[in-house]
C-alpha cells in the first residue's frame, strides 16, 4: 500500500467523520427527507457548476445512467436517509461505529462479484468478529423487547450495507469516468429520488426556518460530507480495490467518535466499547491488518524442529 493512497483515504475519513456529527444537529431542526434533499442537491449544483466551468458536461443518456442511478440510490438517497432518521434516536458516535461494518459486507459482496476480491479465511474470521461487534451493540437494545433505539441501530446497519453494495459495484462498472463526471451523475440522481420525497410528506416551505449553525451544519455536510468527498471516493476507487477502500470506514468510527463524546458530550455504555472493539478488529483480519492465520503459521514454522 503505497503512503499517498493511505493519505487519500484518511482524507476521505476526516470529510465524512464530521458528518455524523452534522446530521445530528442538522436533524433536530430540519426533517430526515428535507436534510438529505438539500444535503445532496447542493452537492450536485456545486459539482456541476465546477464541471460547466471546466467546460466539460456530463454524458448523455445511456447505459451509464442506469449506473449513476444505481449508485445514486445506493451510495446516497438510501443510506443518507436511514443515517439522517436512525440519528433522531441514537448519539452520532454510536452512528459512526456501526458504519465501521461496512468492509464486512463489502468483503462478502466482493466475494462474489469481484474477481481481485476473494473471501479468505482471514477475511472470514474478521467477518465474524465484526458481526459479534454489531451484536454486542444491537443485544441490549433487543433485550428489553423492540424499542425505537434499535431500529435506530438498525437503519445504520442497513445504510452500512448499502455502503457496501455501493463501493462494489462502483469498483466494477464505474471506475474509468472523467473527474467529477461519477460524483455529479450520482447525486444527481440522488436528488432525483429524494427531492420529490421531502416535497410531498415533509413539505418544507411549511417548516419553520432552521437556525444559522444547523445551516452551518448542513452547508458543511453537502460541501465537504458529500461534495468533496465523493470527489476523493472517486480518486480512490479510480486506482485501488474494493477491499482498499472500504478501509475508509475502519478511520471514519474514530473521527465520529472522538467529535460525538467531545462535542456533543456523549456517553457510551460498555457495550459500545466492546462493539467498537470488536467492529474495529473484524476490519483489520479483513483487510489483512492483523492475520490470526498468517502468525499461527509463522508459530508452528518457528516451533518445527530442523
Amino acid at each position: 500500500m503505497e503512503l499517498k493512497n493511505f493519505f487519500w483515504l484518511l482524507f476521505l475519513a476526516a470529510l465524512w467523520g464530521p458528518s455524523f456529527l452534522f446530521i445530528k444537529v442538522t436533524v433536530a431542526e430540519i426533517p430526515p427527507f428535507t436534510l438529505v434533499a438539500g444535503r445532496v442537491g447542493v452537492a450536485a449544483a456545486v459539482l456541476y457548476l465546477i464541471l460547466r466551468l471546466q467546460r466539460r458536461s456530463l454524458p448523455r443518456l445511456g447505459r451509464v445512467w442506469g449506473h449513476f442511478a444505481v449508485m445514486g440510490f445506493f451510495a446516497n438517497a438510501l443510506p443518507f436517509v436511514l443515517f439522517s432518521w436512525g440519528e433522531q434516536y441514537i448519539d452520532s458516535a454510536l452512528a459512526a461505529i456501526l458504519n465501521g461494518a461496512t468492509p464486512l459486507f463489502t468483503m462478502v459482496l466482493a466475494h462474489w462479484l469481484l474477481a481481485d476480491d476473494r473471501l479468505t479465511a482471514s477475511k472470514l474470521a474478521g467477518v465474524l468478529l465484526g458481526f459479534g461487534g454489531l451484536l454486542a451493540l444491537i443485544g441490549p437494545s433487543l433485550g428489553g423487547g423492540m424499542q425505537t433505539t434499535t431500529w435506530g441501530l438498525l437503519a445504520i446497519v442497513v445504510a452500512a450495507a448499502s455502503y457496501g453494495v455501493a463501493i462494489v459495484y462502483a469498483r466494477r462498472h464505474l471506475r474509468r469516468l472523467p473527474p467529477l463526471v461519477g460524483p455529479t451523475a450520482q447525486l444527481l440522481m440522488a436528488t432525483f429520488y429524494i427531492l420529490p420525497l421531502a416535497l410531498l410528506f415533509e413539505q418544507p416551505w411549511r417548516q419553520s426556518i432552521p437556525s444559522w449553525p444547523v445551516i452551518g451544519s448542513w452547508l458543511a455536510l453537502a460541501l465537504f460530507g458529500t461534495a468533496l468527498a465523493f470527489v476523493v471516493y472517486y480518486h480512490i476507487m479510480k486506482q485501488m480495490s474494493a477491499t482498499f477502500l472500504s478501509m475508509v470506514t475502519y478511520l471514519v468510527p474514530l473521527f465520529g467518535l472522538l467529535l460525538g463524546v467531545v462535542i456533543l458530550d456523549e456517553r457510551l455504555s460498555w457495550n459500545a466499547y466492546l462493539g467498537c472493539g470488536l467492529i474495529l478488529l473484524g476490519v483489520m483480519v479483513v483487510n489483512g491488518v492483523f492475520s490470526p492465520f498468517r502468525w499461527g503459521r509463522a508459530a508452528n514454522m518457528a516451533a518445527r524442529p530442523e
